[in-house]
């Protein structure tokens, strides 16, 4: 699916006249663009195609203006966790921000899609809502709200509406992320999905949409002046009492493995397969009929100078280090643009510390500075790796590496538990597959997710379904 969307729009607010980032800003839905504003991406139509051209997007090791991103391949195969980081996204003073865990045989290209789609639907639905307000008055949100101000009902009021507007684009965009892997042609999300953690700041706003256990953290200071860690989501996993109850009520089955009792896991009704780790998920269609939804949890939170910086990793970081730990690493990291990657270094030494009978799980970090600022270019040079770390095609646009370009460093992995066994490490070949078409030039049919010394794994097992029960469905 093409997924072109066109953000143009003339209106304009008024922000502060010396130029800078308003905190608190300004934002009408879609088209808020501050007078002094160069440039923003309402002006361009933007597709699939134009995304790698996009100079403030990243989504490889790298850093932009303001945050730094790493990802390393675990020890079980090919790198299924996928981020991204997109500033000027509608405006110039808003980013998205967006971690992806996949699994299952084609997880990591449903990690991929969804990395490169969502954002565009999510851009294609706050559009459409801003379009249908045209004509109407339209409220143009300020950020801090004063209860003391005798407009404060007022604003109150277009808090309101600022959130159900966010809100509604976050919950159409990712039903329609899923309908579209639903009848992708090529990409088969029968049994492989992703998790998704997002999030969008604009000046003092920030607004957050996910699913499954990819997590966000922000690291704040509190009245003593220490930094705290405040957990912004939740972990979407079975055991949840609204998760268990829906997919109870939906046929599906929520119980844990005997030797890995602390981790719940989803089943189909009539089969001990696929034991899905998570509640929520993009694809993972077997189980949709039995209450796994890919329906957001959303939230809208205001921003504080008190708070540093925000994190997004996948559960490869969150099964071995505590948010404390995770906002402790990140504020002491010798430079902002080194933190990312001392994050997931630091999660990879715990997981051959706490786990050395298993395999490091996939780790994927984002960390998303809130004062805008980042390190000079010689202090980044420093750290050995590029902000320019694409590899370039012959047409000169960015392209992924078959392995994301990740070291093979030797660690562990778990998605909190461990499955002990003994195994070969050449039982563990990773099959080639082609990023296009969603195929794999091995037999899938034989995929497991516990072959070998693994951690536990989002995913068991791939359901074998009788030639009966296919035709009864």
């Amino acid at each position: 699916m093409g997924c072109c969307v066109s953000t143009s729009s003339k209106s304009t607010c008024s922000s502060h006249s010396n130029g800078e980032m308003a905190n608190p800003s300004c934002f009408e839905i879609g088209c808020c663009v501050h007078k002094k504003a160069r440039r923003t991406f309402s002006d361009h139509v933007i597709s699939l195609h134009h995304l790698a051209s996009l100079p403030s997007r990243i989504f490889t090791n790298g850093k932009s203006r303001a945050s730094c991103i790493f990802t390393q391949q675990g020890r079980k195969g090919i790198n299924q966790d996928a981020m991204i980081v997109w500033e000027d996204f509608m405006s110039e003073d808003m980013t998205f921000c967006g971690v992806f865990d996949g699994h299952g045989p084609h997880g990591h290209l449903v990690a991929r899609k969804v990395r490169d789609a969502l954002p565009l639907k999510l851009l294609s639905f706050l559009h459409s809502s801003e379009s249908k307000r045209n004509g109407s008055g339209k409220a143009c949100f300020k950020g801090n709200i004063k209860p003391e101000n005798r407009d404060a009902q007022k604003d109150l009021s277009a808090e309101d509406k600022l959130n159900s507007t966010w809100r509604e684009a976050f919950m159409k965009a990712y039903k329609s992320m899923d309908k579209e892997l639903r009848s992708h042609p090529n990409l088969d999300c029968f049994c492989s999905g992703s998790t998704a953690v997002t999030i969008v700041k604009q000046g003092s706003n920030l607004f957050m949409g996910y699913i499954g256990d990819s997590r966000a953290v922000m690291g704040s200071k509190d009245s003593n002046d220490s930094m705290v860690a405040i957990q912004l989501t939740v972990d979407l996993k079975p055991d949840l009492p609204r998760e268990a109850e829906r997919i109870k009520r939906c046929k599906g089955r929520v119980f844990a493995l005997q030797d890995e009792p602390e981790v719940p896991r989803v089943w189909l009704p009539f089969d001990d397969a696929p034991g899905l780790a998570m509640a929520r998920a993009f694809g993972d269609f077997c189980l949709k009929e039995y209450g796994v939804i890919s329906i957001p949890e959303f939230s809208h939170r205001l921003l504080t100078d008190k708070d540093q910086f925000i994190v997004l990793a996948s559960d490869g970081v969150w099964d071995v280090l505590s948010n404390e730990e995770v906002v402790e690493i990140v504020s002491s990291a010798p430079t902002r643009s080194s933190a990312a990657r001392i994050l997931v270094d630091a999660a990879a030494r715990e997981w051959k510390l706490k786990y050395p009978t298993s395999k490091m799980d996939d780790c994927a970090v984002v960390c998303l500075f809130l004062d805008g600022k980042m390190d000079s270019e010689s202090d980044y040079d420093e750290q050995g790796f590029s902000s320019a770390t694409l590899q370039s095609n012959h047409s000169g646009n960015p392209v992924e590496s078959s392995d994301d370009g990740q070291k093979s460093e030797p660690s562990l992995q778990r998605n909190f538990t461990v499955r002990s066994s003994e195994e070969n490490d050449t039982n563990n070949v990773v099959q080639s597959i082609d990023v296009e078409d969603g195929t794999s030039s091995a037999d899938d049919q034989n995929w497991s997710g516990l072959e070998g010394v693994t951690r536990v794994n989002s995913l068991v097992q791939l359901p074998r379904f009788s030639e009966e029960r296919t035709n009864k469905s």
